[in-house]
């Protein structure tokens, strides 16, 4: 099994994205499976058009590897009631795959989290989820809304038990057949 980690901020600074990839990475990898982490940030994907001639090729090489993962964790913080606007970018370049046999991201199963201060991270995931269901994956019926209050233990740095316990929750759901 191959998991996609997908972070979709657009930020080169240590912040809590970062923390999320590196648990799920150290994580998943602990229990054998193959992850993939796909930094946003450190890929030029350009704006969409329908009017673009010719597919660059950090485009194409977007596509293939998010249609050769059996499973995706898609991470945003809430930008404005949704995911972060370079991220749905990236996700429009799936269209591409649109004539293939099995298009866009089909029967692939997507884990959903997002994360905000306050208690607003439910909407990114709601965005998350349209945009997931439209490109045909199945997303878990279970997600995580992070409240950032809560997401550390106090005075560190470290994903605190219940957040640990919710990804875990989420990661056994995503890995069943």
């Amino acid at each position: 099994m191959r998991v996609l980690v997908f972070n979709g901020t657009i930020s080169t600074r240590l912040n809590t994205a970062n923390h999320m990839v590196d648990y799920f990475k150290t994580t998943l990898e602990g229990m054998g499976v193959e992850v993939v982490v796909y930094n946003l940030v450190d890929h030029n994907i350009p704006f969409f058009s329908e009017d673009a001639v010719d597919t660059p090729p950090a485009v194409l090489d977007m596509v293939d590897l998010f249609r050769s993962c059996d499973r995706h964790i898609w991470l945003s913080p809430l930008y404005h009631g949704g995911m972060v606007g370079a991220m749905k970018n990236c996700l429009d370049w799936l269209i591409i795959s649109a004539r293939e046999k099995g298009p866009y991201l089909d029967r692939i199963k997507v884990a959903l989290i997002c994360w905000a201060y306050g208690g607003n991270a439910s909407t990114g995931i709601d965005n998350m989820r349209v945009v997931a269901n439209t490109l045909r994956a199945w997303t878990l019926p279970y997600s995580v809304p992070v409240v950032m209050q809560a997401f550390y233990e106090e005075g560190s740095k470290n994903i605190s038990f219940e957040y640990k316990e919710k990804f875990e929750r989420a990661m056994s759901l995503l890995l069943e057949n």
